[in-house]
């Protein structure tokens, strides 16, 4: 049946400016790292993209590996956008990433050469049946290639038309500083960060908040839910259709639900019920306090999950009682799996 998007679509969304830029996103905004890939039906994919959109969700945010397999994730988006989204790309902030592995040989192992960067997003847009990006990352930093040479590669997606806008992702606050002063060089500027964040991994509030903030660049983290921890789902034991036992789900560790995460876990979980939250809502709602953060990312497996994560904008403010009480509780987890990367 042919899609038409939700009258009321945008009635109780909420939108921020993107650090000193024009360009507002979605409090929420859903990514399509799981899920997406030739492991689950389209009908499902097209279930939550709808849901997604119909909500106010405007940004849907892919990288060249998403998957499983790689590409599968920009394969399946470009059929769902050709069915049901080309009439409201204007609506749409649409963004990809290149720097993990991707393709046989040496310019496809990823990294931040000219090269693969320009390469990727080629073939990107190819998968996805699009002419640009709304937002195109360098989605790791690399030591091993100049940071000016994946700057200007950057700077030359945005010159060619191939993405309105850059970023970076997992880049420390230094070279973050670095790669922004170095797109002004081509009068590009670095429009946001993605990083990861939640209550058990907080190293972004260690620097790099108050480096974007003086660079004007956005912020948009993943992982709010530490890939489902931080949600009620683990309380009492692991559950047989949790990430862990799905394809493509070797990114949460066994060992992220050691005892000192669980217990930690539960007692959030009794803070939450207190506000008349579920986990999930609450961790989502604590990422937004700091209007540093424009927006953060939600994954999922259903519509009803969407449903849910929107729901928690119904109650973003924190009393001082409450933020001590969870500070209590919000810990080192050694849940960043992309600390290597934000380190150098």
């Amino acid at each position: 049946m042919t899609y038409h998007a939700s009258a009321t679509r945008y009635e109780s969304m909420q939108y921020r400016h993107c650090g000193r830029s024009g360009l507002k996103l979605p409090l929420l905004s859903l990514g399509l790292w799981h899920n997406f890939g030739d492991t689950n039906t389209l009908a499902s994919q097209r279930d939550m993209l709808r849901t997604a959109f119909d909500l106010g969700i405007t940004h849907f945010d892919l990288a060249n590996n998403y998957g499983p397999p790689y590409g599968s994730a920009e394969t399946n988006f470009g059929h769902h956008f050709k069915q049901d989204f080309r009439p409201y790309r204007d609506e749409l902030i649409i963004s990809t990433k290149a720097g993990y592995d991707m393709w046989p040989g040496p310019y496809g192992q990823g990294g931040g050469s000219r090269k693969y960067v320009l390469a990727s997003l080629d073939q990107s847009l190819q998968r996805m049946g699009l002419d640009y990006v709304d937002i195109f990352y360098s989605h790791r930093f690399d030591p091993d290639t100049p940071l000016e040479e994946t700057m200007s590669a950057l700077a030359t997606a945005v010159q060619q038309g191939k993405a309105l806008y850059v970023g970076v992702s997992s880049y420390s606050p230094q070279k973050t500083a670095e790669a922004a002063e170095l797109l002004k060089q081509w009068r590009v500027p670095c429009l946001i960060h993605q990083p990861s964040y939640n209550m058990l991994n907080r190293w972004i509030e260690q620097g790099l908040l108050d480096t974007l903030q003086q660079q004007g660049m956005g912020c948009i983290t993943f992982t709010a839910l530490a890939q489902g921890l931080l949600s009620d789902k683990y309380l009492d034991g692991v559950p047989q259709d949790a990430r862990i036992n799905r394809a493509g789900g070797g990114s949460f560790k066994s060992d992220h639900l050691n005892p000192d995460n669980l217990a930690r876990v539960r007692a959030l979980n009794e803070i939450a019920k207190s506000r008349g939250q579920t986990l999930a809502q609450m961790a989502l709602a604590w990422v937004l306090r700091d209007e540093r953060v424009t927006s953060t990312l939600i994954g999922a497996s259903t519509s009803q999950q969407i449903r849910e994560n929107v729901a928690a904008l119904d109650k973003l403010v924190f009393t001082a009682d409450e933020l001590a009480a969870i500070d209590a509780q919000a810990q080192e987890g050694q849940v960043n799996l992309w600390q290597g990367s934000s380190r150098h």
